[in-house]
């Protein structure tokens, strides 16, 4: 097995080391004949020390331009050499047990892809009441949130990949195209639960719920426009860190 974990960083020179060494330690505990990994963190046109921090971790960086999760995404993907891609967001914190139950749901042959449920610590009431929604809407639907999306190599290339076309949610369409691939072949995507993805709360810190209510409202009332429109998506693309 050969598994390509890829990380689309963006200004992320505060978080992206922890990330990092929270990758290695999972991988270590890991370990078994077989078993390679790689480690590629995507410049997404950064303006700090992000790029250089993850080089002296020794992790593969390349770059990518367009300031855009999704194009971030694929062109760590275009690189890979794994049969199995893991895409993790750079202010998460990827932990042992969750990197097991992927392994074995690779192992089982049984899956086309996964994600998982996500956990942050500290946040307010409203913002935990989100992330309750959300975690139902995942798993009812089985739809990975960005936070960490894993696949078959093959089959991610043959769906297209992440859309470019959207600058946010591109990760729920990936999740359809990888389920009606795997239904034609017998295989599941599903989200783990067991061992939920540590991710990040500072948008709910750096932003108030004011702020959050009209991306949100904006996204429901005009969805085609605004996940097309950077824009209209500051929450993910004003740099706020």
């Amino acid at each position: 097995m050969h598994l390509s974990i890829i990380i689309p960083a963006f200004n992320e020179e505060r978080l992206i080391e922890h990330c990092l060494q929270s990758i290695s330690a999972s991988l270590a505990a890991n370990c078994k004949p077989g078993f390679k990994a790689e480690i590629i963190v995507v410049d997404n046109n950064s303006t700090d020390n992000t790029a250089n921090l993850a080089r002296q971790t020794g992790a593969r960086v390349v770059f990518e331009p367009i300031n855009q999760i999704g194009r971030a995404r694929n062109a760590g993907a275009a690189v890979a050499s794994g049969d199995w891609l893991l895409f993790v967001d750079a202010d998460s914190v990827l932990n042992p047990g969750l990197l097991a139950d992927i392994l074995r749901l690779i192992e089982d042959g049984k899956s086309v892809g996964c994600g998982s449920t996500v956990q942050m610590q500290g946040l307010p009431w409203w913002a935990s009441w989100i992330l309750q929604l959300w975690t139902r809407i995942s798993i009812l639907f089985r739809w990975a949130a960005g936070t960490l999306v894993v696949c078959r190599s093959d089959a991610f290339h043959e769906v297209g990949g992440f859309n470019q076309e959207l600058y946010a949610g591109d990760e729920i369409g990936l999740s359809r195209q990888l389920k009606k691939w795997g239904r034609q072949r017998g295989l599941q995507f599903v989200i783990l639960t067991k061992h939920p993805l540590e991710s990040s709360s500072r948008k709910a810190v750096l932003y108030s719920g004011r702020e959050m209510a009209a991306q949100i409202l904006r996204v429901i009332l005009h969805p085609r426009r605004s996940l097309q429109d950077k824009e209209q998506l500051p929450i993910w693309y004003d740099g706020r860190r």
